[in-house]
């Protein structure tokens, strides 16, 4: 091991270890910044929420509450709806949702 040639090459083989390393990292980084760039691009196409939302019992069928867009009350099974439609179902006696209230953003009175 002490000889010059063997502890040229042997130091040759680290660089090459270490470029290769390097180069992988690299890619790494890459593909990182890939990643987050479409994930910025996504949030920045996405839809705007919904102002209002109808949401949906476990049949799908009938609707059980109506939520202010963005609600965190709001199930899965819910759908953005326009100004009218959410005021039509607080008339057709759907129940308002008790933690975001649409019914007093959208001046319903009951009766």
């Amino acid at each position: 091991m002490n000889d010059p040639e063997s502890r040229l090459a042997l130091l040759r083989f680290l660089e090459r270890v270490q470029e290769r390393d390097l180069a992988r990292t690299r890619r790494w980084i890459a593909d990182e910044e890939r990643r987050q760039a479409e994930r910025r691009h996504g949030l920045l196409s996405r839809p705007p929420a919904p102002d209002w939302l109808i949401e949906r019992g476990l049949s799908g069928q009938e609707a059980v509450y109506v939520h202010v867009g963005g609600c965190w009350n709001a199930g899965r099974r819910s759908k953005g709806v326009d100004r009218d439609r959410a005021r039509r179902a607080l008339a057709e006696g759907i129940t308002s949702c008790p933690q975001c209230r649409p019914d007093t953003e959208l001046g319903f009175v009951d009766g």
